[in-house]
């Protein structure tokens, strides 16, 4: 499980939690994800979409497939909604789908005391006979993925604040 707090707000961060490219962008460059249907993949996930990927390490080397089913729900937290989005698909091929059981939920809601900023959390359960084996790659995997959460999340906001102008005289058009 990672658990910590992202430079951008809750909205902002539900909104990448739903955008296939955006999450594509976490596991960058190390693995890629391609579609494995001819539309492509969606601009926004929906609770119930079922979407099958291809997984390659560097874009060269096929490692899998998955199917990424889709679901969210919201509880009450002390600082406002607690969105969960829960990727309850399976890996198809490859290593990774000699696991039984795939179950990762990401959370978003506002930041204790900074509703500018986002707590996030995100959580995998694995199961089955090779979890043991492959648990130490996934976690090396989630300690990137988190790092690339915080480096990708600044870029999530829809406006971003201007850049800081030097302060200096006043220039206006002639006119």
């Amino acid at each position: 499980m990672l658990k910590f707090v992202i430079d951008c707000d809750a909205d902002a961060a539900w909104r990448a939690l739903h955008s296939p490219r955006a999450v594509a962008e976490l596991y960058g460059p190390l693995v890629d994800l391609e579609p494995l249907v001819p539309s492509g993949l969606p601009t926004s996930l929906s609770a119930g979409d079922d979407v099958p990927v291809q997984l390659s390490a560097l874009g060269l080397v096929p490692i899998g497939r998955q199917l990424i089913h889709a679901g969210e729900r919201t509880v009450d937290g002390p600082d406002g909604p607690v969105r969960i989005f829960r990727d309850s698909g399976i890996p198809l091929t490859g290593p990774l789908a000699s696991l039984d059981v795939w179950d990762h939920q990401m959370a978003v809601s506002p930041a204790p005391g900074d509703p500018a900023r986002t707590l996030w959390r995100d959580r995998l359960v694995i199961g089955g006979g090779a979890a043991p084996a492959l648990w130490p790659v996934l976690w090396a995997t989630w300690q990137w993925r988190g790092a690339r959460i915080r480096a990708l999340a600044p870029t999530w906001a829809h406006d971003p604040e201007p850049p800081v102008q030097p302060e200096g005289p006043e220039i206006t058009p002639a006119g």
